[in-house]
């Protein structure tokens, strides 16, 4: 049986541990669920539940792609969050960035400026990407303030672009970075 290997990245902080499409399958195909939930730091059947099913819809489509990063915290060894380039063209060098802190006591730390640096390098540096994109709604501050350390450039605004609940519908404010911008040695 294949074993997985997952990208490993690390900060002075974090370990990053990234996973790609084929990495899930092989998990949600071999691995009992208490594994599963384990090795992505599910704390909730609920968690395991909502990652089950982007598997079973799939996770890329045609020419696209994403490599998906746990986010743990070297001292506790807490998986906290999840960072990761998703929708990657591969054809056209881009892909877009995205992350989340699952617990609060993680937050206001910098943890997640520290990983998202680490990301964006990766992107550039390793899968070759040319521009990193970021759809964010208008009142996330913190993602926005994210953005904003790394100079991502605002291009506009995708109106009632993201669904929130049933019937309603928030903008998407659209950023970018490209790789010439970039201010990280590479």
């Amino acid at each position: 049986m294949k074993m997985i290997e997952p990208i490993i990245l690390e900060t002075s902080r974090l370990v990053l541990k990234g996973f790609t499409p084929e990495d899930m399958t092989f998990i949600f195909e071999q691995l009992p669920k208490e594994q599963i939930k384990k090795l992505l730091g599910h704390r909730s059947d609920e968690e395991f539940e909502k990652e089950e099913s982007k598997q079973k819809k799939g996770y890329a489509t045609y020419n696209r792609s994403f490599v998906l990063f746990l986010v743990i915290e070297k001292e506790t060894n807490t998986i906290f969050g999840r960072c990761g380039l998703h929708n990657w063209n591969a054809d056209h060098s881009r892909a877009e960035i995205g992350y989340s802190i699952e617990i609060p006591e993680f937050k206001q730390k910098g943890f997640m400026s520290e990983a998202v640096e680490s990301i964006i390098a990766f992107g550039f540096r390793d899968l070759k990407l040319n521009r990193i994109e970021a759809l964010v709604a208008e009142d996330n501050i913190s993602s926005l303030k994210i953005l904003s350390k790394f100079n991502f450039t605002k291009e506009g605004i995708l109106r009632e672009h993201y669904k929130i609940d049933e019937g309603a519908f928030e903008n998407s404010v659209v950023f970018s970075l490209l790789k010439s911008e970039f201010k990280n040695s590479l």
